[in-house]
């Protein structure tokens, strides 16, 4: 899987959980809008840091993600 792929797996389960907002993700707009609509793109390796907290992801979530974004 991509890092697209990955990312919107475990962002579609959280909000659909209401464990968090888009607001409260702390991903800006136009990272969001690139995720969406760039094949390829993902997010620099202090976004992701920033995101796993405010995201709350698992280690496991954040490891996958860091490793996604260097292939």
């Amino acid at each position: 899987m991509n890092f697209k792929q990955i990312f919107f797996r475990i962002y579609d389960r959280k909000i659909a959980s209401g464990e968090i907002t888009f607001s409260k993700s702390g991903i800006k707009k136009d990272d969001f809008t690139r995720l969406c609509t760039e094949e390829g793109f993902t997010l620099d390796e202090e976004t992701i840091r920033h995101i796993a907290v405010t995201m709350k992801l698992t280690e496991e979530e954040k490891e996958q993600l860091l490793e996604a974004a260097v292939k």
